[in-house]
């Protein structure tokens, strides 16, 4: 207690300045004493921050920190899906893949964090937490030292001065001998603790490389498990995509027609196939087909089964015009068009020949370098769309009037320049090219063609165009009479894609409700043969038909008949597009 108080008041003396206060630490010690303050609160930031990076429990086992990783319960819950899903499902292979990967992470993020904790995290710990803490209390301990020396002297002097001696002279006695004793003890035990401090501080300032060396190894251990964890990406993902690629079951509206036929192992694309041979199931005789909008939801759900090749053929055979519909809809939203960019000017090209034989050849000429896979199609819709004029008289669509509703939807081109004026020019060169081209089907692609190439749905063999069709039975009469009530009441949308029409209107050009011409007249055509093959007696007018109003120029173009195909009286063009 005395002791205390003599410090107490020791101190009192020295703040008011009544008192000189001993320091014992040399300049760089003091400075030393200062960095290791700054490296004591670096290193206790540091830690905690980094402790805050982990997301595993700190310092508990590795069984129980992985239990609660969020990778880990991913992982799991990944694993758990995919049991559930099963391994027929592609969504049930991803997880089981990406499960067994996320688990795979989570192990090597457990022994990153227990790496990081053992070879950072503790060392900074008992830096800041230990190491510098003890050195700190030394230091308190060698001021109270210097207090207890200090106040030792200031005694010791006072005792002298209280017995008159001068100050060169020592003062004598039990007492003062007592002083004398307290006072040298007291600056020995001083010097000790100062020895030691100063030893353990320029031990500390040595070890600053070994700090850094910290710093170091958070680097490398990331980096380690960075390279491990990226190398498992690495393997899994061409995994992953190999399952991908090689599932049959792709959507194939909107992706390259190369694609989907390679990965579904066919030669004519489903939608196209389904399509067809469901028309000619129930769609022959159909007012307006490629021309009559569908419901919209019927379109988009039947696109939707189509594109995950699930189809209900019965569901869907009481509205052709939907099926219709998706069939467009799977020509128009291809990447590249059927008739390919590549090809686009040698179309163009020919269907500006002036000579009508040699413009047929130069189709023909275009269509031989097709592609494979686009030639297969090309062939299978025209040969499809040529049975579909065997019914013309019934279905009012003409070789012209088809030409301008899908025509557009097989061939268009890279450059988006005015669109009014590639409705009007281009869309007329383009069906000027896909009228004669249905109209002489079988001279464009000789031979018969099985539609039901899949063998799913039962579609009549396709015939030479050239023989009398007038007595071949409907495919679909009875549906027909089925949907007679329902068709009288059924209001009729007219369109060539109903966007055609409307920059017809746009553009100068009257589209109005005109007589159809029944054997497979001029219907928009520009530059492209118009040969009939068969007459067939003139329909009653009715309201699918499209007239065009042009320019004078092209009203009054006569089209040579064609010289390979019997060929009959063909009308005036004033009557077709006036």
């Amino acid at each position: 207690m005395k002791k205390q108080f003599n410090r107490m008041r020791q101190l009192a003396n020295q703040t008011v300045g009544r008192a000189e206060k001993t320091e014992v630490l040399s300049e760089d010690l003091l400075q030393a004493e200062k960095r290791l303050e700054l490296v004591k609160q670096v290193s206790h930031s540091t830690h905690k921050k980094l402790a805050a990076c982990l997301q595993g429990q700190q310092n508990v086992e590795v069984d129980k920190k992985s239990k609660k990783l969020p990778l880990a319960t991913l992982a799991q819950c990944m694993l758990e899906g995919a049991a559930l899903l099963g391994d027929e499902s592609m969504l049930g292979k991803m997880l089981k893949l990406c499960g067994e990967t996320q688990e795979k992470l989570s192990q090597e993020l457990i022994l990153f964090e227990v790496t990081i904790e053992r070879d950072v995290m503790d060392p900074l710990y008992d830096l800041s937490e230990v190491e510098i803490p003890n050195i700190q209390k030394q230091r308190k301990h060698l001021a109270k030292l210097v207090l207890d020396m200090d106040s030792a002297r200031t005694r010791y002097y006072q005792s002298s001065k209280s017995s008159g001696l001068s100050g060169n002279l020592q003062p004598s006695g039990a007492k003062a001998d007592h002083l004398r004793e307290e006072m040298e003890e007291a600056a020995n035990r001083m010097e000790i603790c100062r020895d030691q401090l100063s030893a353990d501080m320029y031990s500390s300032m040595a070890k600053e490389l070994d700090y850094a060396n910290y710093f170091q190894t958070l680097i490398e251990v990331q980096a380690e498990y960075h390279r491990k964890s990226l190398e498992l990406l690495q393997n899994i993902l061409p995994q992953i995509k190999a399952h991908q690629e090689s599932w049959a079951e792709k959507p194939c509206y909107g992706k390259p027609l190369e694609e989907h036929l390679e990965l579904s192992g066919r030669d004519i694309a489903f939608p196209i196939e389904a399509c067809v041979t469901m028309l000619l199931e129930c769609g022959m005789q159909e007012e307006g087909l490629f021309r009559v909008a569908p419901s919209a939801s019927k379109l988009k759900k039947l696109k939707a089964s189509l594109d995950c090749g699930v189809l209900d053929v019965q569901e869907y055979s009481a509205d052709p015009h939907a099926i219709a519909g998706a069939l467009k809809s799977y020509l128009r939203e291809l990447p590249e068009p059927l008739m390919t960019f590549e090809l686009y000017n040698d179309w163009i090209q020919a269907s500006n020949i002036p000579d009508q034989d040699k413009r047929l050849q130069a189709l023909r000429c275009a269509c031989d370098k097709l592609p494979p896979a686009s030639n297969n199609n090309f062939r299978y819709l025209i040969k499809f769309l040529s049975k579909l004029t065997e019914y013309q008289d019934v279905n009012k669509m003409t070789p012209g009037n088809i030409a301008i509703v899908l025509g557009p939807n097989l061939l268009w081109t890279h450059s988006d320049g005015n669109i009014t004026e590639m409705m009007t020019t281009v869309s007329l060169q383009i069906v000027g090219i896909i009228e004669p081209i249905i109209q002489h089907a079988d001279w464009f692609f000789p031979g018969e063609i099985e539609f039901n190439v899949t063998g799913n749905y039962g579609s009549p063999v396709h015939t030479n165009h050239n023989a009398n069709y007038s007595s071949m039975p409907s495919p679909d009469m009875e549906q027909m009479e089925r949907r007679q009530s329902e068709q009288s009441r059924r209001p009729l949308s007219v369109a060539t894609d109903n966007m055609m029409l409307e920059f017809y209107k746009k553009d100068g050009y009257e589209a109005s409700l005109n007589p159809l011409q029944p054997d497979g007249g001029r219907v928009g055509a520009v530059n492209g043969p118009a040969v009939s093959r068969q007459p067939v007696a003139h329909a009653p007018q009715h309201p699918f038909a499209v007239r065009l109003r042009l320019p004078a120029g092209l009203r009054h173009h006569r089209m040579a008949p064609s010289p390979h195909l019997e060929s009959s009286p063909h009308p005036d063009p004033k009557e077709i597009f006036e």
